[in-house]
């Protein structure tokens, strides 16, 4: 069994394993901590909901996989009307959650089944000699972001997490087993990545309650984070904030994914020095799927993101398998790909076909192998007849020195079918002027790709991991 295998490995090593602000532990402080948790629950524990961040979410997590359950991280920022039916839908019998969060008392009153925890309130001394039960076949149920639809349920097991992690080191090399810096959420499968290649690798882990990019600007400066993973809207308030000094000295990879980064965006943090790591994953691959190796030499370039060994890509349309060059769908196959969605019997048989994984988002493979994102496929806009890919458009938008973030998505159209619209933050100080804004569109792009109707806004919808919510966007 690998956990026990991988508790066993980390238990005898001395060194810091996990550190957050105002403490740190080993790992076998860490593991102590989780058992103390455990004993509440019986071996084979069902599904146990964790709501919570930071220490405590790690501490819960481990002790939910000491017990032999199944974890169900939820998101700490929605609302009981959304948890609920997530916590019904996955069978939860535990909910761990933090102190001092007053949806405890609202959801035990919702789920009176629900046996209700606060995450610390542990009293027993556990012994590290105690055996790991066996763990659930099920590790981790883990609900999709949501950005192209209800979230699902999906189903990840020991050995995805397993494989996910080895094929990450094999890419990264041994800048994989440096300290990471985990500012992304844990409940998403980035941040969650982080931790369980913590516990499979050994890679020590510096926590943070969430993204403040004043705090993880802080944190690279001290020299000793070697790798850290960032969305585009991350990096690029990172970099402002940083206002053009060079990356920080220690860190060799910034894993750069969740949503198209503009190539201009890229080319700045590399100028800096930033070891940017393009990537492509998706929860329903266990994280990474196509991974670009470190950059070296000077100037540093971005590597292509080729699939991580171990896993294959293919481009796939309309049932016919496409040439290098040609758009199509993605779907990619390998250890790393999900047991299925829990109970959904319709998506599972829409997702996995023979072996590969639907993954329903556009791009194309280039003659060396190099994956080329293009987007999701629900976001797609068929305006007069011709594609229209709003990453695309945002990566053009995002080119103009006042924006400062950029949302595109379809409007209905009489005459086109559908129209381009697009929604911009502009920086601080910065003229709203639409006519400026599609003539730089206009030297960019096709005519049938510009923007028809224009709206500025304060703020995007975006998740917690940052990802841009296109069907959030509002006239």
């Amino acid at each position: 069994m690998r956990l026990a295998s991988w508790l066993a490995q980390r238990r005898a090593e001395t060194t810091i394993a996990i550190e957050w602000p105002g403490g740190a532990w080993r790992f076998a402080d860490w593991e102590h901590a989780a058992r103390a948790e455990a004993q509440s629950l019986a071996p084979q524990a069902g599904v146990v909901a964790i709501l919570a961040g930071g220490i405590e979410f790690a501490t819960a997590f481990l002790g939910v996989l000491l017990a032999g359950g199944t974890a169900l991280p939820l998101n700490q920022r929605l609302t009981l009307a959304e948890l609920l039916p997530q916590l019904r839908r996955a069978g939860a019998r535990h909910l761990w959650i933090e102190a001092g969060d007053p949806r405890a008392a609202e959801l035990q009153a919702a789920l009176p089944e629900l046996r209700v925890r606060v995450i610390g309130s542990a009293s027993a001394a556990p012994s590290l000699d105690a055996p790991v039960p066996r763990v659930a076949e099920t590790l981790v149920l883990l609900y999709t972001s949501g950005t192209s639809g209800a979230p699902k349920a999906v189903r990840l097991s020991e050995a995805q997490f397993a494989a996910s992690a080895e094929a990450t080191l094999a890419r990264l090399g041994d800048a994989a087993l440096g300290r990471w810096l985990a500012c992304m959420p844990l409940f998403h499968i980035g941040g969650l990545s982080i931790l369980m290649r913590g516990l499979i690798l050994g890679a020590p882990i510096r926590l943070l309650p969430r993204f403040e990019v004043e705090a993880v600007a802080a944190e690279l400066a001290r020299g000793d984070i070697a790798a850290v993973s960032l969305v585009p809207t991350m990096l690029q308030r990172l970099l402002a904030t940083r206002r053009g000094q060079r990356a920080p000295a220690g860190l060799r990879v910034l894993l750069l994914g969740g949503a198209a980064a503009a190539p201009a965006l890229i080319a700045d943090a590399l100028a800096q020095g930033y070891p940017v790591c393009p990537t492509y994953g998706l929860t329903e691959a266990c994280s990474q799927v196509a991974t670009g190796a470190p950059p070296a030499g000077n100037p540093w370039r971005a590597t292509p993101m080729r699939a991580l060994p171990g896993l294959s890509l293919r481009i796939v349309h309309a049932g016919a398998l496409q040439p290098p060059g040609t758009v199509g769908e993605i779907e990619v196959a390998g250890p790393t790909v999900m047991q299925g969605y829990l109970d959904d019997p319709e998506a599972n048989a829409r997702a996995l076909r023979a072996g590969w994984l639907a993954t329903g988002d556009l791009g194309w493979i280039d003659a060396e192998g190099g994956l080329h994102v293009l987007d999701r496929r629900e976001d797609l806009i068929l305006s007069g007849g011709e594609n229209v890919y709003p990453a695309e458009v945002e990566a053009v938008l995002l080119l103009h020195p006042d924006v400062l973030e950029a949302g595109v998505c379809a409007a209905a159209d009489a005459d086109l079918g559908q129209r381009v619209e697009a929604h911009v933050v502009l920086r601080q100080g910065a003229d709203w002027d639409p006519a400026r804004l599609t003539q730089h569109c206009r030297q960019h792009l096709a005519g049938y790709k510009l923007p028809r109707r224009w709206h500025q806004h304060p703020a995007l919808p975006r998740n917690a991991a940052g990802k841009l919510l296109r069907r959030g966007l509002g006239g």
